[in-house]
């Protein structure tokens, strides 16, 4: 099992596809981590114009990223993998807007035959949920 930090420096990702700025949980059946989205991220120059609101897709993929990868990379050390998402089921409730902080948790439904699938929550610094998703990481070994 990996500790947090050595979790956070093998995270597959790079900016600017890497939402995750810390990991500050992660255990057999949780996992938590926070990232702040910067006013100059990629994607507010088009969505929307005039009115820079964080994509749901990549609301998505930051939850996916400190959810489901970083669980597991913890249940799963000693194997090298590509993170495949196969299936979400996601709803979103408050808009993201450049700069704010947003606080991922994860809980852990259930992890067999190379599959996790967990209950990924997304909040604002006001502690209101932003967007909550159900979603499937199928973990296909790199050897």
């Amino acid at each position: 099992m990996r500790p947090a930090e050595e979790i956070l420096l093998h995270l597959p990702y790079l900016p600017p596809y890497r939402y995750v700025d810390e990991i500050t949980f992660v255990s057999e059946n949780r996992a938590e981590g926070h990232y702040t989205f910067r006013k100059d991220e990629f994607f507010y120059q088009g969505h929307f114009a005039g009115h820079p609101v964080t994509p749901g897709l990549i609301l998505v993929e930051c939850m996916g990223q400190i959810g489901l990868v970083a669980m597991a990379m913890y249940l799963y050390p000693e194997r090298r993998f590509t993170p495949l998402l196969t299936s979400v089921e996601a709803e979103f409730m408050l808009p993201v807007y450049p700069g704010e902080k947003v606080f991922v948790e994860s809980e852990k439904l259930y992890s067999r035959g190379g599959v996790l699938k967990c209950m990924i929550r997304m909040f604002n610094a006001d502690r209101q949920e932003v967007a909550h998703t159900t979603a499937i990481l199928k973990i296909e070994t790199d050897e």
